[in-house]
């Protein structure tokens, strides 16, 4: 029976480059995949490319081909990625622009395009289901709506010859399910293989998080050797079924476990975990480890798609002013805690209109703050409502003699103006608030935020440009 080889080349925009070369020489790879796209990721890409035509795809395009092309055109792994983010096509011409610069002749790029469907949607007809309105009736300047397509498209380049595809917002399994699709000649109303195929895509698209990454947790779930993470690769079958594993020597730890926790991520009901291909069951699905890094998954399952595609939506939601100090020595957090107020009474006292305001002291409150049973209104943060200027905080055991403290405070403002004025304002504590404040930092961002609502499949119209060097 027919093994297809597909290795994960990096789980997120920011991920490491290292473990994806290690992969390529070693994993015996016939795809690699490198998923770099999430939701604010595309809308903050589409406010690059207003700024510059020529941007808007992934920063570290250029450096992951850099290192990949080479060792992929010599092995004959192609490459599938969403690295394409809001400009596909200038991704495509910046790979060959690589390829022609290492001396790599013949290789063919495909563009997938069409999952930017903000100049198509019916302002009057789309609903935006997280918020219960049109699109009319959403009050907030739009940066981006973009489609999550599924595999079809990258089918198509594939069976164009393409060696490397880049595409905008596909759906996260579906760049894994599609070389499953086409190598294995599966229709695409096979149900239950798609439902296999998108099984295994959805645990490899965060790459080291099934290998012992984000696992680890040392005393419970201990992983060895971290600083040398490997990355996961699939053995599939023709059935769909498939062996999660990694390269022999690389750090790290393939387990039931590792696999459990990963099948389970960001999935709301795993009897039915809707994609754009499928309706994929995972609820029958069995893990088994059938040797040292190597787990058996099988029985998944499918169901008709729906017809619809989800579409995610980025919008300015507001900005944010920030400020931190520190205070170190004896009394720090009595310090800390008295720059906190300092703060709240002063903003509230000024002319900035604050939707929301929070302190807290890092390293004391900062990670915790919020979670159920804790106490209220004990020593620590600051979490205070705009409208009635209250705080409350959460620990009543914390040391009184806390050697340092990091101040952190925070404004949700309309203008970027009245952001600047919250770092301003704990600026001012230096020689208007406790003693012996140092190490000030200050910062303004805006806020994309993200809301999401369904078009139906055929309104979606995708693409596949293939350029070649």
């Amino acid at each position: 029976m027919k093994t297809l080889r597909i290795g994960t080349g990096a789980g997120f925009a920011g991920d490491r480059i290292e473990p994806a070369v290690e992969l390529v020489k070693h994993g015996k790879l016939d795809y690699l995949v490198f998923e770099c796209l999430a939701e604010r990721t595309i809308a903050l890409a589409q406010q690059a490319r207003l700024r510059n035509p020529e941007a808007g795809y992934d920063p570290l395009l250029e450096r992951r081909m850099r290192a990949v092309l080479p060792i992929c055109r010599e092995k004959g792994v192609r490459i599938i990625s969403n690295m394409g983010a809001a400009n596909p096509i200038a991704a495509a011409k910046k790979t060959l622009a690589v390829a022609r610069e290492l001396g790599l002749s013949g290789l063919r790029v495909a563009a997938v395009t069409g999952d930017d469907v903000l100049s198509a949607l019916d302002p009057d007809e789309f609903h935006i289901d997280d918020v219960n309105c049109s699109l009319t009736n959403f009050d907030r300047p739009l940066v981006s709506a973009n489609a999550y397509v599924g595999a079809g498209p990258i089918v198509a380049a594939l069976k164009s010859g393409a060696d490397v595809i880049l595409t905008g917002r596909a759906a996260d399994p579906a760049m894994f399910l599609a070389p499953q699709i086409y190598e294995f000649g599966w229709e695409m109303d096979d149900w239950t293989r798609l439902g296999r195929g998108t099984l295994v895509g959805h645990l490899l698209e965060c790459g080291g998080q099934i290998t012992g990454g984000y696992f680890a947790d040392p005393g419970f779930k201990d992983v060895q050797n971290l600083a040398n993470l490997g990355f996961p690769l699939a053995e599939i079958g023709e059935n769909g079924n498939a062996v999660i594993t990694k390269v022999d020597g690389t750090g790290g730890c393939v387990t039931a476990q590792t696999c459990k926790e990963q099948l389970l991520y960001e999935v709301h009901n795993p009897a039915a975990y809707i994609q754009p291909d499928v309706i994929a069951d995972f609820s029958g699905v069995s893990i088994c480890e059938i040797g040292p890094d190597r787990v058996a998954v099988s029985g998944g399952d499918g169901r008709a798609r729906t017809g619809f595609l989800k579409v995610s939506i980025g919008y300015v939601d507001s900005c944010i002013g920030e400020g931190q100090i520190s205070y170190g020595g004896p009394g720090a957090q009595n310090r800390g805690r008295l720059a906190l107020e300092i703060l709240k009474e002063r903003i509230k006292g000024s002319d900035i209109s604050c939707r929301e305001m929070r302190g807290e002291l890092i390293g004391v409150d900062a990670v915790g703050f919020g979670l159920a049973g804790m106490a209220a209104g004990a020593a620590g943060g600051v979490n205070i409502d705009a409208s009635n200027g209250t705080g409350t905080g959460l620990f009543n055991d914390i040391d009184e003699n806390t050697r340092e403290v990091r101040v952190r405070f925070v404004g949700r403002v309309d203008s970027l103006t009245d952001a600047a004025r919250i770092g301003e304002e704990v600026e001012s504590l230096y020689l208007n608030g406790p003693a012996a404040g140092g190490g000030v930092t200050k910062s303004t961002r805006e806020i994309v935020a993200i809301v999401s609502g369904l078009l139906p499949e055929n309104r979606v119209i995708t693409a596949v440009e293939i350029l070649e060097a």
